[in-house]
């Protein structure tokens, strides 16, 4: 990502790593398309932390496999299936027990690097760990709006979680009986840089959302485009303390509750268009 720091690529090392210190060896899986701008930086914070990357590549035309193989990452090309099958792909060409599954636009930070260090060493208490994401938006870190802490799972021993068949905001779904703990410190998601990229993809993101509601037989729901909005900027602003992220919290929440009107609004074009 231009502007954010620490975005030059870093090598890895070369050959891949196979014998870190510690009791529990983690398999770095990625997913990838053209992020030459980020995957630099997401191979760098996991140094001295994963005994293997694997990078699986859905078509890049940039430097992304360049940076991959400099790292010392593993490089696999593949069409794309989706957000959830080709991350569960990536996940499945891990050679170790424990799978660390990361967005190249996602990197760790110092404390989290420090969690895993621990865990490595002396040994998992649980099947999976879910951490913070700290989301940068327009030049800053957010802590408020409703965009932190955004708890995910992202590390697992195998078989314990996989990603949902999910066309928008994939899910790493744990399996039933596993233990769930919190690792301490924060996957920093370099996610937007600027307003032109949030609108991009706002406008993406809510073809999707509506092409599923629309599918799920809720076309009657488009009624919503009249309160929704409002609701949606109110949560943010107030209820998740938006204001103290200053004027990237009014405009992130400002832009959330436009999100919200679009996807209804192309809900109701498309359940017309299909009458």
């Amino acid at each position: 990502m231009r502007g954010a720091p620490g975005s030059r690529a870093v090598r890895l090392t070369r050959p891949p790593r196979r014998g870190i210190t510690g009791a529990v060896k983690i398999s770095a899986a990625i997913i990838t398309l053209d992020e030459e701008e980020n995957l630099g930086r997401c191979l760098a914070s996991l140094r001295g932390i994963a005994d293997e990357a694997i990078v699986v590549d859905s078509g890049s035309t940039d430097g992304t496999e360049r940076i991959a193989r400099e790292a010392g990452a593993a490089f696999v090309a593949q069409p794309w299936l989706g957000y959830g099958p080709q991350k569960n792909l990536a996940a499945d060409r891990a050679a170790h027990e424990w799978v660390l599954s990361l967005d190249a636009d996602e990197a760790l930070s110092d404390a989290l690097r420090a969690s895993l260090l621990r865990l490595k060493a002396e040994g998992p208490r649980a099947d999976a760990y879910e951490v913070s994401r700290l989301n940068w938006y327009c030049g800053r870190f957010l802590r408020h709006s409703g965009w932190y802490p955004d708890r995910k799972v992202r590390l697992w021993r195998r078989g314990a979680a996989r990603w949902a068949d999910a066309t928008i905001h994939e899910l790493a779904e744990v399996a039933p009986g596993m233990r769930v703990e919190r690792l301490g410190g924060d996957l920093l998601h370099y996610t937007i840089r600027d307003r032109a990229q949030h609108l991009r993809t706002i406008e993406k993101f809510t073809t999707l959302s509506a092409d599923a509601l629309l599918r799920e037989g809720r076309a009657g729901e488009a009624w919503k485009r009249f309160v929704s909005p409002a609701a949606t900027f109110l949560r943010g602003y107030v209820v998740k303390l938006g204001f103290l992220d200053g004027r990237a919290g009014f405009d992130v929440c400002r832009l959330s509750a436009y999100a919200t009107w679009l996807k209804y609004a192309k809900l109701r074009t498309a359940a017309r268009g299909r009458a």
